[in-house]
C-alpha cells in the first residue's frame, strides 16, 4: 500500500511511467471516518472492479476534514486519527491512499477543475465509487450527475456506493459518534465490525498516576474524543501483547488538564511504556468524568475503579481467539 500525500505528489506520479497510477485506478472518495461497516462495503466494491481492470485501487481522504476546516473547534469529534485510519484502510486492502490537503486553495476549486486535475489528470480514474447525494467543488457545485455526464465523455464510469443497514438503519459516521457519546460500545461495534479503538503513542505525562498508586499510559489526542469517561480496556502492545486495564480518556478536570488525552493503566504489567505504540479497545463504560476537590479523593475513585474493571472482565471475559 502506498500513500501519496498532497496533489503536488500525485502530479509528479501522473507523469511517471513507472508510476503506480501508470495504468490508471478504481478510486472513491470520503473522510472514512472510522473505517465502519459501511465504508468497507464500499471498499469492497472499489477492489473488485480494481481486480477486474488490473489497476490499483485509490482511496482519497482530507486533511483536515472538510468540517473541521470549516467549523473549527465546533466540528464533531473524530472516531479516529490519521495514522489509525491509514492502518485501516491498509487492513481492507486498499493499495493506494490519496490524502489531500483541504485549505483555502483546494476549496476554491470549481467542480470540472476538480475532475480534470484530480480525477483525470492525476488518477487517470477509470471508475469512480461516490454516494449519489457526493458533493464536491466550489460551492459544491458537482454532483453524482455531473460525474456521469463528464464520465460518459472522458472514458470513466461512476457507481453508486451501497448502503450497508445494521439494526434498521444506514451505517455511518455519525451515528457511530452519537453512539459513543452515550456510551453505546455494544451498538457501536456492530456498526465498525470490531469494538471501538484508539491507536497512539505513549508519551511522557506527569507521572501523577505513579504517586497514587495508578500508573498509567499517556496518548495525547489532537481533538476532543467521541467518548469521554472512565472504561474497562484491553489493550495490544507493538509486540501483539495484550493487557486488561482501566482508562481514563477526556480532559482529567481534577488535575486541570487542558489537552484532551488517553491515560490507561494496564493489569499485571511491569516495565515502562514510554514511546511505544498502544491499540485500545473499549469494552465497558464505567462512569463519566468527574472533577473531584481533592486528589485524594481521586485516589480513592480509581481504587474503586479498578476494583469494578477487574469485577467485570471476571463475569465477561474473552473468547481465547480474542486473548
Amino acid at each position: 500500500m502506498r500513500l501519496i500525500r498532497g496533489l503536488t505528489n500525485l502530479q509528479r506520479l501522473s507523469g511517471d511511467p513507472a508510476s503506480p497510477l501508470a495504468r490508471g485506478c478504481i478510486a472513491t472518495i470520503g473522510n472514512f471516518d472510522g473505517v465502519h461497516r459501511g465504508h468497507q462495503t464500499i471498499i469492497d466494491q472499489v477492489r473488485s472492479r480494481a481486480s477486474e481492470l488490473g489497476v490499483p485501487s485509490v482511496v482519497m481522504i482530507f486533511e483536515p476534514q472538510p468540517q473541521e476546516f470549516f467549523q473549527g473547534r465546533d466540528a464533531p469529534p473524530r472516531l479516529m486519527p490519521f495514522r489509525q485510519k491509514f492502518e485501516a484502510l491498509l487492513a481492507a486492502g486498499v493499495d493506494i491512499v490519496l490524502c489531500v490537503r483541504f485549505n483555502d486553495r483546494f476549496r476554491s476549486y470549481s467542480a470540472m477543475e476538480f475532475v480534470e486535475h484530480i480525477l483525470i489528470d492525476g488518477l487517470g480514474v477509470h471508475h469512480l465509487v461516490v454516494g449519489d447525494d457526493f458533493r464536491f467543488g466550489c460551492d459544491r457545485a458537482g454532483d453524482f450527475r455531473l460525474l456521469e455526464s463528464v464520465g460518459a465523455e472522458r472514458g470513466f464510469t461512476v457507481e453508486n456506493t451501497r448502503t450497508v443497514m445494521v439494526d434498521g438503519d444506514r451505517v455511518s459516521s455519525t451515528r457511530v459518534r452519537n453512539l459513543l457519546n452515550v456510551n453505546g460500545l455494544e451498538a457501536a461495534e456492530r456498526l465498525l465490525g470490531h469494538p471501538y479503538r484508539v491507536h497512539g503513542r505513549v508519551v511522557y505525562g506527569r507521572q501523577l498516576g505513579r504517586t497514587i498508586g495508578a500508573p498509567t499510559a499517556n496518548i495525547l489526542l489532537d481533538r476532543m474524543p467521541a467518548l469521554r469517561g472512565v472504561y474497562v480496556v484491553r489493550a495490544t502492545l507493538d509486540n501483539g501483547e495484550s493487557y486488561d486495564g482501566a482508562a481514563n480518556i477526556g480532559l482529567r478536570p481534577t488535575v486541570d488538564g487542558k489537552r484532551p488525552s488517553l491515560e490507561v493503566h494496564l493489569f499485571d504489567f511491569a516495565g515502562t511504556l514510554y514511546g511505544r505504540h498502544l491499540d485500545v479497545g473499549f469494552r465497558h463504560g464505567l462512569r463519566d468524568e468527574v472533577k473531584f476537590d481533592s486528589v485524594d479523593e481521586l485516589r480513592q475513585q480509581i481504587a474503586r475503579d479498578f476494583e469494578q474493571a477487574r469485577e467485570w472482565l471476571a463475569d465477561n471475559p474473552l473468547p481465547a481467539d480474542d486473548d
